[in-house]
């Protein structure tokens, strides 16, 4: 039996990816093992969001070519699809699929082995108009499942190189999307989480379906107890489908929220779609609806032209809305945007700077927003067994509070309730109730 490894670089969306791509190997009789160990087939899933993602991506194809100098080595993923041809220059690579035909993986690896050749078989991403269906049919891990509904994106902000590797918006017909989440609540998974590019567009390219329209389908499933959202776009969020989301009773209240900037220059620059003012009133419709929400973003600094000023106006903001978390990032230029030629590019000990500062925040904003549950009596999903503490086990509130309990049975996979105690670096304890 020939073996496959394959490492994930970037999003969930890609972890999703490659789960499709290990069972069409699996499905050819192939056994999956771990990247480290020696396999015929290597594929290495790439991210190209920032510099260190295509660093991380050439040393992970390098390190596979050590792991077994005859394997056949397959690069996809945004970084093959942005940058092919500098791939081509890597001797290590067999073959080079990029974001689109991934499902011809196998008849790709039969043609370069039987013809001697190395392939690169990435096409025009922006001319795809079809989803790509990669359908997963058994779930690695229960509980919470992720399933993937579109693919692409129509923003081209100016710092972005997604809308280039991922292409135009594609969505995923709502029957395979209910086809898949049955299969995966048949295996064990209680909570779905919505994954995509921007999933805020999903059904744009459909015509007959939106987003609420699914979370409507999902939310008759049987046996499904949790829907979560991994991200949305401020625009979609008005009064109105906010107080929708209301009827959605499976629906987590968790809303990851991209704002990027909290100065209005640089989402002016960053050609956001979305000022200062129209993102606090996305703010508050969830308050409106969801008082107790957690409400989690993505910070970028050291975007062209930030000045301190602009830093600063950033962090007032931050501080006014008080996120329950944030992902702190730097800017990286990404070669084939706007912002790349942009003039007064930041400083890197700058950008080092700002980071620092608004992930310390970010620490205490997290901790601020956790130490109001304690006392409460929440519902916890347990997820795992922590591997370092005896009969101990750890799972998430709808809110994606992080609560660990212990018990003597094994409760993976139940929701129970359970009153909080204490917390301790980022992590809730508390004590299971009847």
């Amino acid at each position: 039996m020939k073996k496959a490894a394959i490492h994930t670089l970037g999003c969930k969306v890609n972890t999703y990816d490659s789960e499709a791509i290990m069972e069409l190997l699996e499905s050819e009789g192939y056994q999956i093992i771990d990247f480290h160990d020696k396999a015929d087939v290597y594929i290495i899933n790439t991210c190209t969001v920032t510099n260190l993602g295509d660093k991380k991506s050439r040393q992970m194809i390098r390190r596979a070519k050590k792991n077994n100098p005859e394997a056949f080595i397959i690069v996809c993923g945004c970084y093959a699809q942005t940058a092919s041809e500098k791939l081509e220059e890597m001797p290590e690579i067999d073959l080079i699929i990029g974001n689109n035909d991934r499902h011809k993986i196998i008849s790709y690896i039969e043609e370069a082995v039987s013809k001697g050749l190395r392939i690169n078989a990435v096409k025009d991403i922006m001319k795809i108009r079809e989803y790509e269906e990669l359908e997963i049919n058994h779930i690695h891990g229960r509980e919470r499942g992720f399933i993937k509904i579109q693919e692409g994106c129509d923003q081209f902000c100016t710092y972005c190189i997604i809308p280039y590797a991922r292409g135009p918006v594609r969505s995923r017909r709502p029957e395979n999307i209910i086809s898949e989440a049955k299969r995966m609540i048949a295996n064990g998974n209680t909570e779905l989480v919505l994954t995509g590019i921007n999933i805020s567009k999903y059904g744009k390219d459909l015509g007959n379906i939106n987003l609420m329209g699914l979370l409507e389908k999902l939310d008759t499933l049987e046996d499904l107890h949790r829907i979560r959202i991994s991200s949305l776009e401020p625009t979609v969020l008005t009064e109105e489908f906010v107080e929708q989301l209301t009827s959605i009773g499976k629906l987590c209240d968790h809303f990851h929220i991209s704002l990027q900037s909290g100065s209005q220059k640089t989402l002016k620059d960053m050609k956001r779609k979305y000022d200062k003012d129209e993102y606090m009133k996305v703010i508050e419709n969830i308050r409106k609806f969801y008082p107790d929400a957690s409400i989690t973003t993505d910070i970028m600094v050291g975007f062209p032209g930030e000045t301190q000023e602009d830093f600063e106006e950033t962090l007032q903001f931050v501080k006014k809305i008080g996120f329950s978390d944030m992902h702190v990032f730097k800017y990286s230029r990404r070669e084939g945007t706007p912002a790349a030629e942009y003039e007064n590019q930041v400083d890197e000990t700058v950008k080092d700077q700002r980071s620092a500062t608004l992930m310390e925040l970010a620490k205490q904003m997290k901790a601020d927003y956790e130490k109001q549950y304690l006392g409460n009596v929440v519902e916890v999903l347990f997820e795992h067994e922590v591997s370092d503490a005896t009969n101990t086990f750890q799972g998430h509130t709808k809110n994606y509070l992080t609560v660990q309990a212990c018990s003597d049975a094994n409760i993976e996979s139940r929701i129970l309730k359970v009153e909080l105690c204490r917390i301790n670096n980022g992590v809730l304890f508390g004590k299971i109730v009847n």
